[in-house]
Order: C-alpha cells, then structure tokens, then sequence
C-alpha cells in the first residue's frame, strides 16, 4: 500500500454550518495549500511558518478571493497522521466547501478515501490498530458508556495489555526456540514454572477479555428489549411512556399493532432498542398473523423480554390468571438465559395483592404506563441487567468482533501449549503453537496485518478521518 501523495478531504459534516474544516494531509499539504493561501501579513508564507500555528487570511485561486479562511499548521510527524497536514477552517457553504477541494485537487492533491487519514497515522506508528478501531466506535458512539469503551480503547488500555503479554510470550518463546540449537546439550533456558505462570496468567487475561465481550458488544450496540403480551394489554402504552413521545398507536382495538416498532432510549448512559410487537393470540387475520410471527422472531433476538398484561383483567378471571401464568412459563422454558420481566399494566385499575400473590415471579414489575406510574422503577430494572460494573471500575471491555475472534484462537493456542506442557511436548512441537498464539495476538494490535484487513477496517470509516 503507497500512501506517498497527499490527499484532500472535508472533515466535518457535509452541508451548510458555520463552519467546515478541510483536511491536507501529505508531504507537499503545506506547499499546496500555501500557493492558495494569502495571510493578511503581507509576506507570510506558511512554508516557513512553526508548527502547531494559527494564520488568518484568504484562500484564492490566482486573482480569484473564494473565502476568509483561519489555516492550522501541523509540521513533520507531529500530526494526526504523522505527516505534514494543514486545516482549513472556511465558512460552512457547500460552494465554497466545494471551490476549495476543488482548486486543492487542481493544485496536486487527490480525494482521501474512506477513513484514510487514520489509516495514514496507523501506518505512521500514532496509533496501533486496535485504537484506530476505536476511533471509528468514537464517531458512531450515541450514549454515555459506548463513548466511555470507546475512549477508553483509543487511550490504549486494551492494546497495552495485549502487548504487554505478547512480549513476555515473546521472550519465552525465543528462550525456547534457542534451546533448540543446544539440543544435543539438552541446555534448558526457559524456566519451566515460570513459562507455566505465565500461560495461566495469560489463560485469565483472555477467559476475563473474551467474557467482557457479552457486556461490551450489547453497550456498543444497544440492548434490544422486546415487548410482549396478549393483545390490548398496553404494549404500545408502554412503549410510548418509556420513550415519552406518542411514537407508536394506541388503540382500544385488539390487534392494533401489526409489525415490530422499534426506537431507541438511552437510560443511565446505557442503550436500550424498545420493540413493540404485535400481540400473541390466535387469529385468522393473514396480516396480523405475519405479524406474530415477526414477535417471535424479534423474542429470539431479544437481550431482556418484557411480558406484559392487563392486571385490570386478570385481577377478575382466575382463567386469565391461569393462562398469564402458563405463558410466563413458555417463554421462561423457551428462553431460559434470557432475563424476563413479567409486567403487570394498569394496576392503578387492579387488585395490587392478588396480583403479587398469584404472579410470584422474579422481577414482577407493578405499573400503570398510561398513568406513569412505576415506569422508572421499569428503567431501573433493566438497568441492572446490564454488568456495569466493569465500566465502573474501568476495566478492559471487548467490543469488537475482530478483536472477539482472535482472543478466541489466542485461547485455543494456548490451550494446545498447556496441553503440550502437561504431557512434556518437545520444544520445537511447543514453539509452533506459541508462534501462533503470536500470531493472533499482532493481529489484534496491528503488529500483523493485511491489505485486505486494513481494507476492510477503514472502508467502514467516514470520508474525511
């Protein structure tokens, strides 16, 4: 891969602002851009202008004024991208976005591709490649502990670790490898206990990272709670209370809600996906019917399911009762790891004790969506699902798939190395699998990398970082 030239980029949103800022980066930015640029110091040139400075004037294409601009200097590596780049601060019309990039392109520069510029500052050693990744989570992050994992893997917490046991598997393994050339003195240079401390050691590491990734990858992605009940019990009362806004129709008709809705709703910095589905009972209605099917493909999905029903009703049918109870049971059977919350709705309507009586059911949850009562101690609940407790502490959290997928065979590496010390494995037998436990290791941190992986990393970047 040749990143020799120098490329262009906006790197704010597109469309009209205040302010945008377009990015130079290479080893002729400044040259470029100093040929349209025309400070109102008469005589500066920015060629010879420190690093790390501030300079106002006007971006012109010959006899041609385009804007006032403010240009930012960022001299040798010291840089985002560990290049010579420049930042152009212009008013935010799409025109003059537009008539800058334009005369940068004619000037010698081309367009930056997708998430160039950090690719260009990984291969320039300002990041590894586990915080680029995270540079990207960063953008995309919308809630207080997605952008907490984010931040805390790009200040290198998660790669300092790996790197930190990749070095001392290292330094083994070239203690074994050596023994190899002395095996006619049968010369033992790797302290055999203290090789087995460190494969437990790293066995922890990995078990604890790979088992972050069922906290991390739901933070980073949202919770997904799926809603559910009979028809009519309140589900999109509930939906509309816990978002507060009338996002989904509510109806006095059964089978008002034919397909999932779903939306978004941050709670104590966690994201939870709401799914509002369409009520569970036997019908004859095709399309109603469709949508059924959908709920239980959406309860497959699920992190946390919420059962809803109507505590009015079932305080005055003991076959309602029953049948609640039945099908609280199903889905406890059907879905014995995922957590249920048995909601009981209108029960500003109901008789309180025999609704706690008859339902003696984990997490029985009391309330009245359309009153708003016991609605926050229904956020609070789900919040506990959720182990925060590692995000507390700040403790290393994987929530990356990649990163996911290569703990994994680090592991299974390593498993084969214990195995091949508990049964005295030679050396050389031993060596090829602490070279592959390496292997994944790199891959992790960008020690080891491909076109086709980098490829792929930053095609998912904005155009512009």
């Amino acid at each position: 891969m040749i990143h020799q030239d120098t490329i262009v980029a906006l790197a704010t949103p597109s469309g009209s602002g205040a302010i945008a800022i377009i990015r130079v980066s290479g080893k002729d930015a400044i040259a470029i851009v100093d040929r349209c640029f025309q400070s109102v110091t008469k005589g500066k040139k920015l060629v010879d202008q420190a690093s790390h400075t501030l300079h106002l004037g006007h971006i012109v294409d010959g006899d041609r004024f385009i804007d006032e601009a403010l240009v930012s200097l960022f001299k040798g590596t010291n840089s985002y991208t560990g290049e010579p780049t420049v930042e152009i601060s212009c008013h935010g019309s799409p025109y003059i976005q537009q008539e800058i990039i334009q005369l940068m392109l004619r000037k010698g520069c081309r367009m930056a591709d997708a998430g160039e510029f950090t690719l260009r500052a990984f291969l320039n050693g300002k990041l590894d490649l586990s915080q680029a990744e995270a540079v990207a989570d960063l953008i995309a992050s919308d809630s207080e502990a997605s952008h907490q994992l984010a931040m805390q893997q790009m200040r290198g917490g998660f790669s300092s670790e790996i790197k930190k046991l990749r070095d001392e598997l290292m330094n083994f393994a070239s203690l074994i490898e050596l023994e190899l050339d002395f095996a006619e003195e049968d010369v033992e240079f790797a302290n055999r206990k203290d090789f087995q401390d460190l494969i437990n050691r790293i066995q922890l590491v990995l078990k604890r990272l790979i088992d972050s990734f069922a906290v991390g990858n739901v933070i980073k992605n949202g919770i997904p709670v799926a809603i559910v009940g009979a028809p009519n019990v309140g589900k999109s009362t509930l939906l509309n209370a816990l978002l507060n806004e009338e996002r989904a129709i509510v109806s006095d008709i059964a089978g008002t809600t034919r397909d999932t809705i779903e939306d978004e709703l941050i709670i104590n910095g966690i994201s939870f996906r709401f799914i509002d589905t369409a009520g569970i009972r036997e019908t004859k209605d095709v399309v109603e019917s469709i949508g059924i099917q959908k709920t239980f493909e959406k309860i497959e999905q699920a992190q946390v399911i919420i059962y809803l029903f109507d505590a009015s009703e079932v305080s005055e049918s003991e076959d309602l009762i029953k049948h609640n109870i039945v099908e609280i049971k199903k889905l406890e059977n059907k879905f014995p790891l995922t957590p249920l919350v048995v909601v009981a709705n209108k029960i500003d309507k109901a008789n309180k004790e025999l609704i706690t009586q008859e339902f003696e059911f984990n997490n029985l949850q009391l309330l009245s969506a359309k009153q708003q009562i016991g609605v926050e101690e229904l956020k609070d609940t789900l919040v506990s699902f959720v182990n925060t407790g590692a995000l507390r502490n700040n403790e290393t959290i994987v929530t990356n798939t990649r990163h996911y997928d290569a703990l994994l065979k680090a592991l299974e590496e390593i498993h084969k190395v214990q195995n091949g010390i508990d049964i005295g494995l030679s050396g050389d037998l031993m060596a090829i699998d602490i070279r592959q436990a390496l292997f994944h290791f790199g891959e992790i941190t960008g020690e080891i990398t491909t076109d086709d992986l980098l490829g792929n990393i930053f095609a998912n970047f904005c155009i512009g970082k």
